[in-house]
């Protein structure tokens, strides 16, 4: 079963710089069949499959989809609180 949000990790080619965004689940699919996440923007949108793997899908022209993104799922926050990442190594895949 797919989460409904996930913290989307950007790197560059060498793994230094970093860039992270929450994504939430929307109600699209993805050409692989798998649910359609994007951030509040709507410009970051990537199917995630039932095992983590991330395909950054182009909401625009002339996007190229980045290499090297890897998905954490997010837990449900406690009532009041702030939600907590799944953690490094937690279920988490590199881009399909």
């Amino acid at each position: 079963m797919s989460a409904p949000r996930y913290e989307l990790v950007f790197s560059d080619a060498v793994g230094s710089a970093r860039d992270v965004v929450v994504v939430e689940r929307t109600s699209a699919t993805g050409p692989g069949g798998h649910p359609v996440y994007a951030d509040p923007t709507g410009i970051i949108r990537a199917e995630i499959s039932d095992r983590d793997e991330v395909r950054v899908l182009a909401s625009g022209g002339h996007q190229q989809p980045p290499q090297g993104v890897v998905a954490h799922r997010l837990r449900e926050a406690p009532e009041g609180g702030l939600p907590d990442a799944g953690g490094q190594g937690d279920g988490s895949r590199d881009v399909a």
